[in-house]
């Protein structure tokens, strides 16, 4: 039976990203994998506001993994532009995760990209995905996933 979860209270984080020359193409325009890279910085941000830190990470050897990616690219950015990226976590399943993203371009409030995201916390460096915690995403420090599973911290493999 598929345990499926919609996230009842909003859990969000708002980034605000640059666009810089490596960014673009000749023209000026956002290059599309660029946009997956402004769309980890916010992952990243949303990551640490739930607990799950570079130090818990490298201490717990537990890594958030994207497993699936879709993207619509609605309008492009350009060099110079400031972007806002708006990240939500939006439902949750025994193993897998789901983060929303929305691009806006801050000088006219232009929706840029779309995204969605499926995530798993999966234990390194075995590669075994991990079911998440009990009440998650409120229980997302990893801390509390070891002791609730009994997995050996950082090098006790």
């Amino acid at each position: 039976m598929k345990e499926e979860n919609a996230m009842s209270e909003e859990i969000k984080a708002r980034t605000k990203v640059q666009v810089f020359y490596y960014d673009t193409d000749a023209g000026g325009v956002v290059h599309n994998i660029a946009y997956l890279r402004f769309i980890e910085q916010a992952r990243t941000e949303l990551a640490i506001q739930l607990g799950l830190s570079f130090e818990e990470i490298r201490r717990t050897n537990i890594h958030p993994v994207v497993i699936r990616t879709e993207i619509d690219y609605l309008q492009p950015a350009f060099l110079g532009d400031l972007l806002e990226i708006e990240s939500r976590l939006t439902e949750s399943t025994g193993v897998r995760f789901w983060v929303e993203f929305t691009m806006f371009r801050l000088s006219d409030s232009v929706r840029i990209v779309t995204c969605k995201q499926a995530l798993a916390l999966v234990q390194m460096p075995q590669g075994k995905v991990l079911r998440l915690p009990k009440g998650f995403p409120h229980s997302a420090g990893l801390t509390n996933l070891l002791q609730a599973k009994n997995v050996p911290r950082g090098n006790e493999f």
